[in-house]
């Protein structure tokens, strides 16, 4: 038995009483002074209690269940510095609006009646309102005001708020790929680390597949995940909070980014599409490494091994440390030789950086 019929119950029961009390005083002014079409008073009490009944098994679950099925469904969607900057913002309201009330009581009537309840609605909504807009920077201040104390600098305590403040999502191709927890140890990543349960889902789910290799980076991620819940230098919080209505976990982390306000860790390109599409920002891990490898410019040297044949005649291909491509014009010729290079081009190419070089005449 569901709870919506259990409410329809109560709410015929309710209603069928309540319009069989208006059908009996209605049926008693109609017999006031008969007429022969006039209905018996038991007449007016069966069909008003009948209507009543009609009404509340049909009616009830739009006033009780639904409203708190979306209620409940709203506040499982919103964060705890939401919910703490709204009850800031409402208790704000509440004391502005008491302060109004007695100068808005000596109105005359009816303004003096109504003025001040309609003060308490007013700058109660306008408060939550106001603090739920603000929730970051109110956050972030307080945080400020807190590490000033401690620090005693205030542009640094200001920073250290920022940090606290913040908060990353991340994406379960981010925890399989495993860099995320070497650049974590480095303190590049201010804030907090979210990983929301959906997210936690999907990654189990990886480590359960029957195929071999999808079974080994779900597990992997596992690794990376309880590697990142050690690491002291950046907080790693696993979240219940989920968004309903969405299937996929891309579309669901990007619903949760943009009520979060807070951006995605990911090296996932279609999610990167489709979160900077809905004006979510994006962390992505291929976009820093890159940003992250050696810049050399045309005429310089450097040494670099020959390790396999390039595409077109003669070519040797070598890799720096940081795995950039590098193509040695007549390379073939220093197969598993280090050779000394001068860089011709540098190509920046959307799988990464490319380097053109051919071996140094003067040193080899």
């Amino acid at each position: 038995m569901s709870i919506d019929f259990i409410f329809r119950i109560i709410g015929m029961v309710i209603l069928a009483v309540v319009g069989g009390m208006l059908g009996n005083q209605f049926g008693t002014m109609a017999n006031t002074n008969p007429s022969d079409s006039t209905l018996p008073v038991d007449q007016y009490r069966f069909l008003f209690g009948l209507m009543g009944a009609l009404f509340g098994l049909i009616l009830t679950p739009y006033f009780t269940t639904r409203p708190a099925r979306a209620i409940r469904g709203s506040l499982a969607k919103a964060t705890t510095q939401s919910l703490v900057a709204s009850l800031l913002g409402l208790v704000v309201g509440l004391i502005v609006a008491a302060l109004l009330a007695f100068p808005l009581s000596l109105l005359p009537d009816p303004f003096g009646n109504v003025l001040p309840f309609v003060g308490v609605v007013f700058f109660g909504y306008l408060g939550v309102a106001i603090f739920k807009m603000r929730q970051q920077d109110i956050f972030g201040f307080l945080s400020a005001l807190r590490g000033g104390s401690a620090a005693g600098s205030k542009e640094g305590a200001s920073g250290a708020g920022w940090a606290e403040s913040r908060t990353i999502l991340l994406d379960t191709s981010v925890i399989i790929d495993g860099r995320i927890a070497d650049i974590s140890r480095t303190g590049f990543l201010p804030g907090s680390l979210l990983i929301p349960r959906f997210v936690l889902n999907e990654l189990q789910y990886i480590a359960d597949s029957p195929d071999n290799l999808r079974r080994q980076r779900g597990r992997r991620g596992m690794e990376v995940l309880s590697a990142l819940q050690k690491e002291p230098a950046i907080p790693v919080r696993i979240s219940d909070i989920d968004v309903e209505g969405m299937r996929e976990v891309d579309d669901k982390l990007v619903v949760l980014a943009r009520q979060m306000r807070c951006p995605i860790l990911t090296n996932d390109y279609n999610l990167n599409r489709i979160a900077e599409l809905q004006g979510v920002t994006v962390l992505n891990i291929n976009e820093l490494a890159n940003a992250v490898k050696s810049v050399l410019i045309p005429g310089e040297l450097m040494t670099v091994q020959v390790i396999q044949e390039g595409r077109e005649a003669g070519q040797g291909v070598a890799y720096m440390d940081d795995g950039t491509m590098v193509v040695v014009e007549n390379g073939r010729d220093y197969m598993d030789k280090s050779i000394q290079v001068m860089v011709t081009k540098v190509l920046q190419t959307a799988a990464g950086r490319m380097i053109f070089a051919r071996p140094d005449e003067s040193t080899n």
